[in-house]
């Protein structure tokens, strides 16, 4: 029986400095086999992620007719000066937050793709994690 997402919250950021300076958002993640693991995902992971599903679903993503859209938006990409840095990454956690909820909602062909599961599957750098700042 294939496992799917029960639950996904984005609780915090840390920063990191390895391989350079970045930060990662804090996920739990909760699974319908009772497994619990804690993520960590940078912002353009959340953004290949969602190329990668208004890609594969043009019709819930609205491409043909807006109003037909169900695949959450994403918050956007912002330019920034490198003192702003953790300001803009603390102001999308709660909409990244909401994103994460929005997609395990999601019809089962969309919530249960390969994509977003192995977006929300532990790996090595979530098991043993480079020290945060």
């Amino acid at each position: 029986m294939k496992r799917t997402l029960l639950e996904a919250k984005v609780s915090d950021v840390q920063k990191r400095k390895v391989p350079q300076k970045h930060y990662v958002y804090v996920i739990h993640v909760g699974w319908s086999d009772g497994t619990v693991n804690i993520i960590y995902r940078r912002y353009n992971q959340f953004f290949d992620l969602q190329c990668y599903l208004l890609d594969a679903f043009p019709v819930e993503a609205g491409a043909k007719h807006p109003t037909d859209r169900m695949i959450p938006f994403l918050p956007g990409k912002i330019l920034f000066r490198r003192s702003q840095v953790y300001d803009v990454a603390a102001k999308r956690l709660t909409a990244l937050d909401e994103y994460c909820r929005a997609l395990i909602r999601l019809p089962s062909k969309i919530s249960e793709c390969s994509m977003i599961l192995q977006f929300f599957e532990a790996v090595a750098d979530d098991i043993q994690p480079p020290i945060a700042e």
